[in-house]
């Protein structure tokens, strides 16, 4: 079997102390906003876009830069974490795989309102860190690891 790559961006959003979460319809498990990366999109703008989408939120994000620049050359924001994510496993081969650029990001408010066609706001529960470790038996051990680390960032 062939292995498929997409590259996706996704945004552990934080507001006064929690991040938002929703379970995935497509892959049954709970998760922060976040999608695939458009051809001519670079990450941390799909970041923003889908925090934008999904949440009706826009979010700040918490991503270092660097300082090299020159004619050709422009700093862009950096994810907290880079990961390759197994999406499909059949048989123990791998299907389809993402390749990740996670961020943290910030917002003022924790009213929900997705713009239509997006999972409706009361699909969508904001954790703390202690509500994280209460359902990490629901919720998967990454997810509850860099929700923690998200929170404590911003």
């Amino acid at each position: 079997m062939e292995t498929t790559r997409h590259f996706v961006a996704t945004v552990y959003v934080v507001a006064d102390g929690a991040t938002a979460l929703h379970e995935h319809d497509k892959l049954d498990m709970w998760l922060p906003p976040g999608g695939h990366i458009e051809r001519d999109e670079l990450p941390h703008v799909t970041a923003r876009r889908e925090v934008r989408e999904e949440l009706g939120l826009d979010v700040a994000l918490v991503a270092p830069e660097s300082d090299v620049e020159s004619a050709t050359v422009e700093s862009i924001p950096r994810p907290q974490e880079f990961l390759l994510e197994d999406i499909n496993v059949c048989d123990g081969a791998v299907g389809h795989q993402h390749v990740d650029f996670i961020y943290y990001g910030r917002v003022d408010s924790r009213e929900i309102a997705p713009e239509p066609g997006e999972q409706p706001a009361a699909d969508w529960e904001w954790f703390t860190p202690t509500e994280l470790r209460r359902r990490a038996e629901d919720l998967p051990a990454d997810v509850v690891e860099l929700g923690e680390r998200a929170i404590e960032a911003v």
